[in-house]
């Protein structure tokens, strides 16, 4: 079960970055966010507030400085919708 729910997760990321970058993105969990996406941190910053308005949850700053791939924010965000 928890690969489904990284999976759908990892759809929301891509379609969270989609609506901020304004244009289709195709996602892994491999995908380097920064080197990959070409997101600044404004733009990785929209991004994470799509997923957090989506997700109904708040992820801290210092977690994100942690995350590098999709399959590390899909793994965060995963891990704060189970201690919600």
């Amino acid at each position: 079960m928890g690969e489904v729910v990284a999976d759908l997760t990892v759809r929301e990321i891509a379609r969270a970055a989609e609506t901020v970058l304004g244009q289709p993105v195709v996602l892994t969990p491999a995908t380097d966010i920064a080197r990959d996406l070409a997101v600044d941190s404004l733009a990785l910053m929209n991004i994470v507030m799509e997923l957090e308005d989506k997700f109904d949850l708040s992820i801290p700053l210092d977690r994100m400085a942690l995350v590098q791939t999709v399959g590390d924010l899909a793994s965060l965000i995963d891990e704060l919708r189970t201690k919600a």
